[in-house]
């Protein structure tokens, strides 16, 4: 059985999925921002659409396991440990970004629910998880794109807070969550 203890930060597995969730959150975004490109109601622009609901949906799948991950495996902290307003910070940070991969494929379930539409994941449909509503539907479709927009904040600071750590304050916040072989051949 593994360790619950890795010296360098994050677990292997931890890193890796972080790294492939990041991949994925840009494939998300790139599939409801680059369906404009397609007229509405093209069979390209349904894809698009079909393709953002599945890989949403693969978030909220896979963010399960990051969670049971972080409570396997602990996590070295910081060094040298940061002020305590940034470990607040930073577990906030943490905190909005957890969130956010539950709430916001939840919240585009239930819109497509509501809408009364199919729900598709990789050729099957899931259930529908609120009745048909189309005034709920309408609502839930608003706050999920409004979040989505606080997500490119989200994450954008999410990013600059990492390389703050690396470039600023010279610590192993960011190398923590880097491959191993990265991480041993960090300048910093």
């Amino acid at each position: 059985m593994a360790s619950t203890v890795h010296t360098g930060g994050y677990h292997r597995w931890s890193i890796r999925l972080h790294w492939a969730m990041v991949l994925l959150f840009v494939v998300v975004y790139a599939f409801i921002e680059l369906r404009v490109l397609f007229d509405k109601g093209t069979d390209a622009r349904e894809a698009m659409k079909a393709a953002h609901f599945m890989c949403g949906l693969l978030v909220l799948l896979l963010v399960w396991l990051r969670i049971a991950l972080r409570l396997i495996y602990r996590v070295q902290p910081i060094v040298p440990l940061p002020p305590a307003w940034q470990r607040v910070a930073s577990a906030t940070m943490q905190g909005a970004l957890y969130l956010m991969m539950i709430g916001m494929p939840l919240a585009g379930w239930a819109t497509l629910s509501a809408y009364g539409n199919p729900v598709p994941f990789f050729g099957l449909e899931l259930p529908a998880i609120v009745a048909t509503d189309r005034a709920l539907a309408s609502q839930l479709q608003d706050w999920h794109v409004r979040i989505g927009d606080l997500g490119y904040w989200l994450i954008g600071l999410h990013a600059v807070a990492g390389l703050a750590h690396h470039y600023v304050r010279k610590d192993n916040a960011l190398t923590r969550m880097l491959p191993a072989k990265a991480a041993r051949t960090d300048p910093a």
